[in-house]
């Protein structure tokens, strides 16, 4: 399977869970290591995640975004944010992506907006020099 449809299974997980509840173990039972990979690391890391969206979701409270884009965002940040094989391009178009096909109309241009203002600012960071380091 490939890593597109990984994705896409941690996705609707994440939406599943954020939704209805359900345990994590229920609904990755018959997941794949890199599905479980993203939706265990979505749950360990979603405050921070979602702070994230808020930061950049301007205007939009969490609770106001749908869940299935919220999930969207969740994913795409958790690879930008917490793994290092994954270029933010990379988790950016599979997250546009997967809301063409399964979101609304508007729904990509917002999850491109608020993705793309996150890692123009993880670029700026990283590009910064640490404070008390060598100039």
């Amino acid at each position: 399977m490939r890593r597109s449809d990984q994705r896409r299974d941690a996705v609707f997980a994440c939406y599943q869970q954020d939704v209805t509840g359900r345990p994590l173990t229920t609904l990755l039972a018959d997941a794949k290591p890199f599905t479980i990979e993203l939706v265990e690391g979505v749950d360990a890391n979603r405050a921070e995640i979602d702070e994230v969206i808020t930061e950049f979701a301007k205007g939009w409270e969490l609770s106001r975004i749908a869940p299935l884009e919220r999930n969207i965002l969740r994913v795409a940040l958790y690879e930008m944010n917490f793994r290092d094989d994954v270029p933010a391009e990379v988790a950016i178009d599979e997250a546009v992506e997967i809301a063409k096909k399964y979101s609304g109309t508007d729904a990509p241009g917002f999850i491109n907006g608020i993705l793309g203002s996150a890692a123009r600012e993880m670029a700026g960071a990283a590009a910064e020099p640490a404070e008390g380091g060598e100039h």
